[in-house]
C-alpha cells in the first residue's frame, strides 16, 4: 500500500518522529505537509504536526483539509506530557478535523518534545502576567526540562510500533470508491 508520511516541524521534533515512522513502513514516502504530492496516489496517509494553541499548526490544518476519503493516522509533538488532559484534547480536536473529510482515523501517537525557546520568550513578553504560559512555575520549568529530552530512542521505538499498527489496520480497512482524496 502506497503510504505518505506528511509532517510539519518547528524545532525538528516532529520531523525526527516522522522519519522513524516512515522507516517502519515499507516504501513509505515522507514529505513536509506544504510540499506533498497528489494525495489521491496514496492508500494511507499519516500526518504529524507540532501543537500550536491546542491544535495542529496552521500548515497542518490546511493539509488536513485536503485529505478526503482516506485511512489516516496522526501523531504530534508537544511540550506537555503525552498523557496530559491537554494532549488528550489535542488528539480529540485533530480526530474531529480529520473526520470532516470522510476519513477513517486509524490511530494516533503523542510524543513530548522540546519547545522552541523563541516561542517561550514571545509568550513571556506578549501574554498577560497572570496567564499560565507567561509564568515559569517550578512545575512548568520541570516539564519543559523533561520535554527537552524528547523525542528519545524509546519514543522513536513507540512511534515505529504506532506506524506498524497503523499500516496493518490500513491493509485491512475497506477501500473507498475512487481512492478518495484531492490533489
Amino acid at each position: 500500500m502506497k503510504t505518505l508520511v506528511a509532517y510539519s516541524s518547528l524545532t525538528g521534533n516532529t520531523q525526527k518522529v516522522a522519519q522513524a515512522i516512515s522507516d517502519a513502513i515499507p516504501g513509505a514516502e515522507i514529505h513536509p505537509v506544504d510540499k506533498t504530492p497528489n494525495l489521491s496516489d496514496y492508500g494511507l496517509i499519516i500526518v504529524g504536526f507540532w501543537v500550536d494553541r491546542g491544535q495542529p499548526d496552521r500548515k497542518t490544518q490546511e493539509f488536513i483539509e485536503r485529505v478526503e476519503g482516506k485511512p489516516v493516522g496522526f501523531f504530534f509533538t508537544l511540550g506537555a506530557y503525552p498523557d496530559s488532559d491537554h494532549a488528550g484534547d489535542v488528539a480529540r480536536v485533530t480526530e474531529e478535523m480529520i473526520a470532516k473529510g470522510q476519513n477513517q482515523v486509524l490511530g494516533s501517537f503523542r510524543c513530548q518534545g522540546k519547545v522552541d525557546p523563541a516561542l517561550l520568550e514571545r509568550m513571556k513578553k506578549s501574554l498577560p502576567a497572570d496567564h499560565p504560559h507567561a509564568q515559569m512555575s517550578p512545575q512548568r520549568k520541570a516539564r519543559l526540562e523533561e520535554a527537552a529530552k524528547h523525542p528519545n530512542d524509546e519514543d522513536l521505538l513507540r512511534a515505529k510500533a504506532f506506524a506498524d499498527d497503523t499500516y496493518r489496520k490500513a491493509l485491512s480497512a475497506p477501500a473507498k470508491p475512487n481512492g478518495g482524496g484531492r490533489p
